[in-house]
This record gives C-alpha cells, structure tokens and sequence, in this order.
C-alpha cells in the first residue's frame, strides 16, 4: 500500500498486538513489537504508582526508543513496510498521566531530544475500544499485574490519547471504533479494519 510504516495504538487491551500480528503476516511486512515484557518496574508500579512511575516511565522511555531505532535502520523504508504495535508519543501520554507536573517537565524534555531524528510513522490508527470491552480483554489475556487496573485509569489514558491526536492536525491519523469488532474470530470485522486503515 502507500504506506509503509503504520503505527497501531490504543488503550491497554484494546487489541494492537493482535492486529499488528495479523497484518504483518498477511501482508509480510516487518512487525515491531513493544518488549514491555522485560520491563521489572511495571509489576511494582501497578503495586504502587506513586513510587514507581518515574522509573517505569523512564525505562520505557529508554526501551522504545533504543527498540526504534534499532529496529527501523535496519529496514529501507522506501521498499518495506513496516508496522509496529505502538507509537513513541505513546511515552509522553502516559508519563502526562501518571507523572507529576515537574517530573513531567523534565521527561518531555529528555523525550525531545532523544526523538528528534526517530522517523515517524506516515499512517497511524489508534484503536478505540470502550472501557468495558478493554476491562474484560484485560481479564481474558490474565497477565497477573494487569488485573487490579481500574476503569478510571483506562479512560484517562484514552483522553490522553484523543487530547494527543487533536494537537497533531494530521491527515495521517486515523480513529477506528472497534468496540463492537472482534477482528481476530470475523473476517469481515478485519477487512472492515483494513479498509478504514487505507482509505
């Protein structure tokens, strides 16, 4: 298609890693998956946010970006295509959320020199799912930590989100309600996703 680096975002559980997956395949395009998995502070922070969120933020901070630019030089984004599962801005509007406004200062400052030169993506979708649909995809993928998230937090994420994507004026980004989709059991829900991600 005519783009090659698509960038798929959402709240938590709303289903980016599945769909990134699914289109990779389909179309055999490189896939970036974000490696939150290795990251020890995330356990410890939905224990306690208040302590935690500095370093969670900042080992994230670090994480994507050596990830990005590790994995896009690698690729010619003049003849592949690329499609990750999550965008670098995704850094600032958590840290917006769960950082006090001094600690915020001074990650955005550090998020803006680290990203100067990092490309950007030419199609990015956030996936919209309503809290309760996240809530119970939370529950079904069972990732211990994940389940005392609450659905306040969830919306605050999705402002932050929405907030994040009217302050960019871009023809490039795209909102895709997929609350009542399930694009992994309905092929027709997928070609519908695929669809609105091009046109």
């Amino acid at each position: 298609s005519q783009y090659n680096y698509i960038a798929i975002e959402g709240n938590i559980g709303a289903g980016k890693t599945s769909l990134a997956t699914k289109i990779a395949n389909d179309f055999n395009a490189k896939l970036i998956l974000e490696r939150f998995k290795d990251n020890p502070f995330l356990p410890k922070f939905y224990e306690d946010a208040a302590r935690y969120a500095f370093p969670l933020e900042m080992s994230f901070l670090a994480d994507r970006y050596q990830q990005l630019v590790d994995d896009i030089t690698q690729f010619d984004l003049f003849k592949e295509s690329v499609i990750a599962d999550y965008d670098v801005n995704k850094s600032l509007i958590f840290a917006s959320i769960t950082l006090p406004e001094e600690e915020y200062a001074l990650y955005k400052k550090l998020f803006q020199v680290m990203h100067k030169d990092v490309p950007k993506p030419d199609r990015y979708i956030y996936l919209y799912q309503n809290t309760d649909r996240l809530l119970e995809n939370i529950k079904k993928r069972g990732r211990k930590y994940e389940q005392s998230i609450e659905a306040a937090y969830l919306q605050k994420l999705n402002t932050g989100y929405l907030e994040f994507i009217k302050n960019q004026h871009s023809d490039n980004i795209k909102i895709i309600d997929i609350s009542e989709m399930d694009f992994l059991k309905n092929r027709g829900d997928y070609l519908r996703i695929l669809d609105e991600i091009v046109s």
